[in-house]
């Protein structure tokens, strides 16, 4: 990176940097309590307060959302007059699935191979820490010239919606007149980008019985009705033979005009093992951000290992559905609860619930603030121009934001590249993007400042 003032600071703020980085990524701040401890959260929490109190961040408050969970909020005053930037992270994360598999500790921010394990390092704990290291940079290089407010969810990866209702209810406390959320990220490593779209999502979980208890194999196998093979079935017939998403009533219409996506380049970032197709139909890009995915989540049934010859008389599963900009979450989540209900065969009893839902989103890209994180993604990745992609993922909060702001513009970066395997095993954050969008968007922020 040439040498610019904003740039050599954040090159110094580095190693502190880190080293906040790995104090956040020791929390288990794991957003259910029922798998984790409460207190993990609440002391990430309380990390996140009193980091923005050393940065003089005022009104700093633990606040106690309807989700049972806390997000912090902060205010930093700027010039009389200055606008308003809304800045947002979370610091709850997925939980760390094997911990076996991970090749060093989840909760133990680790160096290797030029990157940084662990798990919230990208997504979004490495968001926070990105805010951070570009406020700093502004006032080591004449003050942070906008008043900036900041808000940090704890139940984000859980699709609670807390924070959702609490800006609800309390409108005035996140208004602004841009807001960046640093929960996204480049196409991939290199390329600076922002996030135009976000798929929706709704949660369902299904439940199947079919007998009073399970029943021994030998005895009653072949006449039984198996719980477990009626869910398969009805798992099954969410997907066309080709793999494409087949909800009853639900279509698939929209097309994608943006960056593209080869097969190649997302082989490559998926990890398709070789011989394996891709599923569904359309360009890679329509497919992750602008039709319908679902996703089995997870199933409750016995593990192979201690699995007992039974007839099962109960199953149920977690079924995710991504819901296109265009779509409905809420029609959605009534035509995919619909559909599971009148597949489930053999009169098989059948109950499901909704466990979580947002809409998707769509950011206007006309406006002066993408003018102006041009600008400096520019400074950050010289001779790259910012690229503007989809998403396949959902934040809810979003259009929670658009709906109280209709006025503000949003803007969506981050960490999440494809090489941070978010979610999964061995999540990592590349310290160069840290330090290159920390630059850019302390740039941004200064230059946001001058717009007309």
């Amino acid at each position: 990176m040439p040498s610019h003032p904003i740039a050599e600071t954040v090159a110094t703020l580095m190693p502190r940097a880190r080293t906040e980085l790995a104090e956040l990524v020791a929390f288990k701040s794991v957003a259910d309590f029922d798998r984790f401890p409460r207190s993990e959260s609440e002391r990430a929490a309380r990390w996140v307060g009193d980091a923005l109190c050393a940065e003089g961040f005022q009104d700093v408050e633990i606040l106690d959302t309807p989700d049972g969970t806390q997000s912090v909020y902060g205010l930093l005053p700027g010039p009389e007059g200055a606008p308003t930037v809304l800045l947002y992270a979370h610091y709850d994360v997925q939980p760390p699935l094997d911990e076996a598999a991970w090749t060093t500790p989840p909760f133990t921010l680790t160096d290797r191979e030029g990157r940084w394990y662990g798990r919230g390092a990208a997504d979004c704990k490495g968001g926070l820490i990105m805010h951070l290291t570009a406020l700093r940079a502004l006032k080591a290089n004449g003050g942070v010239p906008v008043s900036v407010k900041i808000i940090v969810e704890g139940s984000e990866e859980q699709g609670t919606g807390g924070l959702e209702r609490y800006a609800e209810q309390h409108p005035e406390l996140l208004r602004a007149d841009t807001v960046v959320i640093g929960d996204t990220g480049n196409f991939r490593v290199g390329v600076p980008t922002v996030t135009a779209t976000l798929r929706g999502m709704t949660l369902v979980r299904v439940q199947i019985d079919t007998l009073a208890g399970n029943l021994h194999s030998g005895q009653f196998g072949g006449a039984a009705p198996d719980a477990l093979a009626a869910l398969i079935r009805v798992l099954d017939s969410l997907r066309a033979p080709d793999g494409s998403t087949r909800v009853d009533g639900l279509t698939d219409q929209e097309t994608w005009e943006g960056l593209d996506y080869t097969d190649e380049d997302f082989r490559s970032d998926a990890r398709v093992l070789d011989g394996v197709e891709l599923i569904g139909s359309g360009s890679v890009a329509e497919r992750l951000w602008s039709r319908y995915a679902v996703t089995v989540l997870g199933i409750d049934s016995p593990s192979v290992a201690g699995a007992t010859p039974s007839v099962h008389a109960n199953a149920a599963a977690l079924v995710s559905l991504r819901v296109p900009p265009g779509g409905d979450a809420t029609e959605a989540t009534k035509l995919l609860r619909a559909h599971l209900e009148a597949h489930t065969p053999w009169g098989a009893r059948v109950r499901s619930e909704q466990v979580g839902q947002g809409q998707a989103f769509r950011a206007d890209t006309s406006g002066p603030g993408y003018t102006a994180m041009a600008r400096a993604m520019a400074v950050a990745y010289p001779g790259q121009e910012m690229q503007i992609a989809g998403q396949g993922g959902s934040i809810p909060l979003c259009n929670t934001l658009a709906s109280l702001y209709p006025e503000a513009e949003i803007l969506l970066i981050g960490l999440s590249e494809p090489s941070a395997s978010i979610h999964a095993v061995d999540e990592s954050v590349s310290p160069e993007e840290l330090e290159r969008m920390s630059v850019a968007e302390a740039v941004f922020l200064r230059d946001y400042a001058t717009l007309d």
